[in-house]
Protein backbone atom coordinates (compact mmCIF):
# COMPACT_ATOMS: atom_id res chain seq x y z
CA UNK A 1 0.00 0.00 0.00
CA UNK A 2 1.37 3.12 -1.00
CA UNK A 3 -1.19 5.70 0.94
CA UNK A 4 -3.46 4.88 3.66
CA UNK A 5 -6.50 6.87 1.65
CA UNK A 6 -8.87 7.29 4.41
CA UNK A 7 -6.15 8.10 6.95
CA UNK A 8 -5.25 11.01 5.03
CA UNK A 9 -8.96 12.34 4.43
CA UNK A 10 -9.33 12.24 8.58
CA UNK A 11 -6.55 13.85 8.79
CA UNK A 12 -6.63 16.57 5.68
CA UNK A 13 -10.45 17.40 7.47
CA UNK A 14 -8.65 18.33 10.62
CA UNK A 15 -6.28 20.80 8.73
CA UNK A 16 -8.83 22.03 6.55
CA UNK A 17 -11.23 22.50 9.85
CA UNK A 18 -8.01 24.82 11.17
CA UNK A 19 -7.89 27.04 8.52
CA UNK A 20 -11.39 27.18 8.15
CA UNK A 21 -10.92 29.01 11.48
CA UNK A 22 -8.06 30.90 10.66
CA UNK A 23 -9.26 32.32 7.29
CA UNK A 24 -13.52 31.84 6.92
CA UNK A 25 -14.29 34.45 4.41
CA UNK A 26 -12.03 32.68 2.11
CA UNK A 27 -13.23 29.31 2.74
CA UNK A 28 -16.52 29.92 2.53
CA UNK A 29 -16.17 31.45 -0.73
CA UNK A 30 -14.24 28.40 -1.87
CA UNK A 31 -17.28 25.89 -0.49
CA UNK A 32 -19.96 28.13 -1.91
CA UNK A 33 -17.84 27.72 -5.49
CA UNK A 34 -17.84 24.04 -4.77
CA UNK A 35 -21.61 23.93 -4.44
CA UNK A 36 -21.67 25.71 -7.52
CA UNK A 37 -19.37 23.23 -9.46
CA UNK A 38 -21.22 20.39 -8.38
CA UNK A 39 -25.14 22.08 -9.18
CA UNK A 40 -26.50 22.19 -12.33
CA UNK A 41 -28.31 19.25 -14.51
CA UNK A 42 -26.09 18.99 -17.20
CA UNK A 43 -23.78 16.31 -15.64
CA UNK A 44 -24.42 13.64 -13.03
CA UNK A 45 -22.99 13.55 -9.46
CA UNK A 46 -20.34 10.48 -10.49
CA UNK A 47 -19.02 12.19 -13.99
CA UNK A 48 -18.29 15.51 -11.82
CA UNK A 49 -16.47 13.35 -9.59
CA UNK A 50 -14.81 11.29 -11.71
CA UNK A 51 -13.43 14.90 -13.86
CA UNK A 52 -12.47 15.94 -10.18
CA UNK A 53 -10.42 12.37 -9.61
CA UNK A 54 -8.72 12.95 -12.92
CA UNK A 55 -7.89 16.65 -12.36
CA UNK A 56 -6.40 16.06 -9.03
CA UNK A 57 -4.48 12.95 -10.69
CA UNK A 58 -3.24 15.89 -13.65
CA UNK A 59 -2.34 18.43 -10.75
CA UNK A 60 -0.90 15.89 -8.92
CA UNK A 61 -2.91 16.77 -5.77
CA UNK A 62 -2.62 13.54 -3.10
CA UNK A 63 -5.61 14.94 -0.89
CA UNK A 64 -7.75 15.95 -3.97
CA UNK A 65 -7.29 12.25 -5.35
CA UNK A 66 -8.42 10.61 -1.82
CA UNK A 67 -11.37 13.23 -1.65
CA UNK A 68 -12.81 12.62 -5.26
CA UNK A 69 -12.10 9.06 -4.96
CA UNK A 70 -14.40 8.72 -2.11
CA UNK A 71 -16.98 10.94 -3.82
CA UNK A 72 -16.48 9.08 -7.01
CA UNK A 73 -17.70 5.72 -5.14
CA UNK A 74 -20.34 7.32 -3.04
CA UNK A 75 -21.85 8.53 -6.21
CA UNK A 76 -21.80 4.68 -7.39
CA UNK A 77 -18.61 4.94 -9.82
CA UNK A 78 -17.21 1.25 -11.15
CA UNK A 79 -13.60 0.65 -11.17
CA UNK A 80 -13.42 0.31 -14.34
CA UNK A 81 -15.46 3.93 -14.84
CA UNK A 82 -12.80 5.39 -12.55
CA UNK A 83 -9.88 3.24 -14.71
CA UNK A 84 -11.04 4.51 -17.56
CA UNK A 85 -10.83 8.18 -16.09
CA UNK A 86 -7.49 7.89 -15.00
CA UNK A 87 -6.65 6.71 -18.62
CA UNK A 88 -7.93 9.73 -20.14
CA UNK A 89 -5.81 11.96 -17.17
CA UNK A 90 -2.05 9.78 -17.88
CA UNK A 91 -3.23 10.65 -21.63
CA UNK A 92 -3.52 14.26 -20.81
CA UNK A 93 -0.57 14.59 -18.10
CA UNK A 94 2.01 11.90 -19.58
CA UNK A 95 4.39 10.23 -17.38
CA UNK A 96 3.98 11.92 -13.69
CA UNK A 97 0.10 11.23 -14.25
CA UNK A 98 0.90 7.50 -14.25
CA UNK A 99 2.29 7.54 -10.55
CA UNK A 100 -0.89 9.59 -9.33
CA UNK A 101 -3.21 7.64 -11.80
CA UNK A 102 -1.59 4.56 -9.79
CA UNK A 103 -2.47 6.31 -5.78
CA UNK A 104 -5.83 7.19 -7.37
CA UNK A 105 -6.58 3.26 -8.64
CA UNK A 106 -5.40 2.21 -4.87
CA UNK A 107 -7.48 5.17 -3.61
CA UNK A 108 -10.76 4.09 -5.36
CA UNK A 109 -9.74 0.56 -4.31
CA UNK A 110 -9.68 1.67 -0.53
CA UNK A 111 -12.85 3.70 -0.87
CA UNK A 112 -14.75 0.42 -2.89
CA UNK A 113 -13.70 -1.68 0.37
CA UNK A 114 -15.25 0.42 2.81
CA UNK A 115 -18.15 0.69 1.04
CA UNK A 116 -18.37 -3.57 0.97
CA UNK A 117 -17.55 -3.55 4.61
CA UNK A 118 -20.43 -1.58 5.54
CA UNK A 119 -22.73 -3.66 3.26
Amino acid sequence: MVEDWLALINNMNGAVRDLRKAAPETLKAFSDMAQAAHGGDGLDHKTKELIALAIGVATRCAPCIAYHAEGAVKYGATREQVAETLAMSIYMGAGPSVMYAAEALEAVDQMLAKTAAKA
